[in-house]
């Protein structure tokens, strides 16, 4: 524990989740809370009467920062650095720290933590299975599964919190100590937010910063880790190259520890391909570290089921096509990596609220993999403009004309697949409403 928060005077920007959890977890250590949110109290009406129930204040609506003397401010992933609150703790001299950094204080087992712009929550999920698949207690936690803070209040006696940590999360976090940090890959997220890829890469990198020795940092082979690992970390590099200390190929993972070479089968599992295989690779690399068998993780890897969302087979027709959910690609990023995974030929349905602005990048990929794009959403006719001279492109306005289309002009052994790479605010309340509309209309037009 690197510092406490007891008894502290303590301000909560947010009422969500991590809101409520840091809200929780300072009013169990002595603090006295006001959490404040700029909605109405109806939205978190339950999170509101915990907090209220354990001796803090709530208050909703608010507009400007309180004027009172606070020790610490606790600000949730959904304020960003320009927030005028942000920025009005910053010029009042309040401490910022993030729910994150809270909960890293207080929490008494172990992290494995792991970051990266695609890939993170498949990755927590399948290192908590496979842990309690072992017999080793653990839960998933942070930005997928349990904030940080609550797992620290409500389960302290698991023996690993597998976080899941985001760019937001970390802008507020200095001291966070994971004892196993995986950073899965990086790519072009969240340029909405962050200033450039250079400040995006920064806070990626910053998961490394305040590790202590003895633990262990997995990176992607070739990206410059800028000197943020410490002396004493093993720094280990995973991938696809014969250079890597922990390689995917041929269906298995392989790498060295203590000496001894490990191999761990992977054939006919969900992450046996060119894009999950290189996850795999870092998470058998840090299951491995912390003390599993290559057989504990192989079992762990047989049993694994995905997340919903994200390349998720719905069925396949009695013609033959494939229906695939992929809602969570949010960025083209993911959308190239879905169409690399998924059977060829593709009709792929994209579109929504753009993150980014390059749409060039996808444009080979979609040659070789596409026979056709559905585009829906505010971005369609960006879309149309960028691709319709390499692939032939529809705008069909809604998600459910876009699933009939496709589903009406498929042949067989082709896969119709959901993958937006844009974000689903336009004509949806998230990713998660917009695969599961997908999946209804799916069901509705197609004879699986």
């Amino acid at each position: 524990m690197t510092y406490t928060y007891d008894s502290v005077n303590a301000l909560v920007l947010g009422s969500g989740l991590s809101g409520e959890a840091a809200a929780l977890l300072l009013l169990a250590r002595g603090g006295r809370v006001l959490m404040i949110d700029e909605g109405d109290e109806a939205k978190t009406a339950t999170a509101a009467a915990r907090v209220r129930q354990a001796g803090g204040c709530a208050v909703f609506n608010v507009v400007d920062l309180p004027q009172e003397t606070f020790d610490v401010c606790v600000a949730s992933p959904a304020f960003a650095l320009t927030h005028p609150w942000v920025e009005a703790c910053r010029s009042r001299g309040i401490p910022l720290i993030s729910e994150l950094e809270l909960g890293g204080c207080y929490w008494q087992g172990k992290i494995l933590a792991v970051t990266g712009s695609k890939g993170k929550s498949s990755v927590v999920k399948f290192c908590a299975d496979t842990f309690e698949l072992a017999g080793i207690t653990a839960s998933p936690a942070g930005n997928y599964g349990i904030p940080l803070c609550r797992l620290a209040l409500e389960k302290p006696g698991l023996a690993w919190a597998v976080t899941e940590v985001s760019s937001f999360q970390m802008e507020h976090t200095p001291t966070f100590s994971p004892d196993i940090a995986i950073l899965l890959n990086l790519q072009a997220d969240h340029l909405d937010r962050h200033a450039d890829m250079a400040e995006y890469k920064a806070l990626k990198l910053k998961l490394f910063a305040a590790m202590r020795r003895g633990g262990c940092a997995l990176l992607p082979f070739g990206l410059d880790d800028e000197g943020r690992v410490p002396e004493g970390v093993a720094k280990w590099r995973f991938g696809a190259d014969a250079g890597c200390d922990w390689t995917y190929a041929d269906h298995a993972v392989s790498g060295v520890l203590d000496g001894r070479t490990c191999k761990i089968e992977m054939a006919d599992t969900w992450f046996d391909n060119g894009i999950l295989g290189l996850a795999a690779a870092a998470a058998a690399a840090a299951l491995r570290f912390a003390g599993l068998s290559d057989q504990a993780i192989e079992r762990g890897l047989k049993a694994f089921q995905p997340l919903s969302h994200r390349v998720q087979m719905i069925g396949e027709s009695k013609r033959g096509v494939c229906f695939v959910d992929d809602s969570k690609a949010t960025s083209l990023a993911a959308t190239a990596a879905a169409l690399r995974i998924v059977r060829k030929p593709v009709r792929l349905i994209a579109g929504g609220l753009l993150k980014e602005t390059d749409l060039e990048s996808i444009k080979e990929l979609l040659t070789q993999t596409t026979k056709k794009v559905y585009l829906i959403g505010r971005c369609s006719g960006q879309m149309f403009q960028a691709w319709a001279a390499t692939v032939p492109c529809e705008e069909c306005g809604t998600l459910e004309h876009a699933v009939t289309a496709a589903a009406r002009e498929a042949q067989v052994g082709e896969t119709v697949l959901l993958s937006p790479g844009t974000a689903s605010f336009d004509q949806f309340s998230g990713y998660r409403e917009r695969g599961e509309r997908f999946t209804a209309q799916v069901r509705a037009v197609a004879d699986l």
